[in-house]
C-alpha cells in the first residue's frame, strides 16, 4: 500500500493503480518494478505537509493495488481502461503508478481529457517505434487522438518527424530551459486536463532509474512546480517510467511528485 493511502475504496477522493506494464521498453528495461518502488520510497516521507497544511492520509486516497500485467499490450490497455472508468464512475480521480508511459494511454481512452499535459524528455509522437503502435515512444500522439491539445515540457528529443509534427497547432513544447516559471494559458482552466510524468523528464542527475536517460532536463523542484499549477485543473494523473536502475532516486522523486498533485488538487 502507497503510505497514507488508508481510505476504504467507497469513501476515497483519489484512488491510486500500480500499472506494472513493461513490454516495450527500448534500453534499461525494469518498469515492472516502478509500482512497488514508487510506495517502498515513500515510505520516509512526513505526513503532513506545510505547504498546504494537510495531511496526507486525511485525504481519502485509496491504493487498489497492481493491475497485474501480461505481453499483450493492447488486451492490458483495454482491461486497464475499464479499471480508471470505474474509479471515475466512483466521483474519485485515479493515479496511475507505472510501468512504462503505455499504460497512460489507457487513464486518457477512460478519461477523455481536453488536454494532455505531460512532463517529459522525449516527444513521444511517433506513429508506431519498429512497427509497434503501441511502444511508449507514441503516447503523445495517441493522447491527441483523443485529447484537442497536448502540452509537452521538458522535452529535448525526437526523430525529426517528430519535431515536425510538434509544429501543428495542437502541440507546444517548453524546453527544459523554459519550464522554470512557465505560465500555462489562462484557458486551461476552463479545461479539463490529463497530467502526466515521465520521471526522464528530469535531469538523470535526479532521476536515473529510468530507461531512456536524456541529458540536460528538468529540475525535481521545476518539475514540482510544474504539478503543483496543473493538479487543480486535472482528471487524473500518473507517474510512469520508474525503474530499479538507481538507488531509489527516481521513485523517491515520483512517489513525492504523487503526493505534490494530491495535495495541490486536494486543497485547491
Amino acid at each position: 500500500m502507497f503510505p497514507g493511502a488508508v481510505a476504504e475504496r467507497e469513501a476515497a477522493d483519489y484512488v491510486i493503480v500500480g500499472a506494472p506494464l513493461d513490454v516495450s521498453t527500448t534500453f534499461q528495461p525494469g518498469t515492472r518494478f516502478g509500482p512497488d518502488r514508487l510506495r517502498q520510497f515513500a515510505r520516509t516521507f512526513d505526513d503532513y505537509d506545510p505547504h498546504t497544511d494537510a495531511h496526507f492520509s486525511s485525504l481519502d486516497v485509496h491504493d487498489h493495488g497492481d493491475v497485474h500485467a501480461w505481453d499483450n499490450a493492447a488486451e492490458y490497455l483495454d482491461y486497464l481502461e475499464g479499471v480508471v472508468t470505474d474509479v471515475e464512475w466512483d466521483d474519485a480521480v485515479p493515479l496511475l503508478l507505472g510501468g512504462e508511459h503505455t499504460v497512460t494511454i489507457a487513464a486518457i481512452r477512460a478519461l477523455d481529457p481536453d488536454v494532455f499535459v505531460c512532463l517529459d524528455a522525449h516527444l513521444d509522437l511517433r506513429e508506431a517505434y519498429d512497427g509497434n503502435e503501441l511502444s511508449h515512444s507514441t503516447v503523445a500522439q495517441h493522447a491527441l487522438d483523443v485529447a484537442d491539445e497536448a502540452i509537452i515540457l521538458g522535452a529535448r528529443t525526437g526523430s525529426e518527424d517528430e519535431w515536425q509534427r510538434a509544429r501543428e497547432d495542437d502541440v507546444t513544447i517548453v524546453p527544459p530551459e523554459d519550464v522554470d516559471g512557465w505560465i500555462p494559458p489562462e484557458s486551461l482552466a476552463r479545461e479539463d486536463v490529463y497530467l502526466s510524468v515521465d520521471i526522464d523528464a528530469a535531469d538523470p542527475a535526479y532521476a536515473p532509474g529510468t530507461g531512456t536517460l536524456e541529458p540536460f532536463g528538468v529540475t525535481s523542484r521545476e518539475m514540482r512546480d510544474v504539478v503543483r499549477t496543473i493538479a487543480p485543473h486535472s482528471v487524473g494523473f500518473d507517474v510512469v517510467e520508474v525503474n530499479d536502475r538507481d538507488d531509489g532516486q527516481a521513485a523517491t522523486l515520483g512517489a513525492k511528485l504523487l503526493r505534490e498533485f494530491v495535495f495541490a488538487h486536494a486543497t485547491q
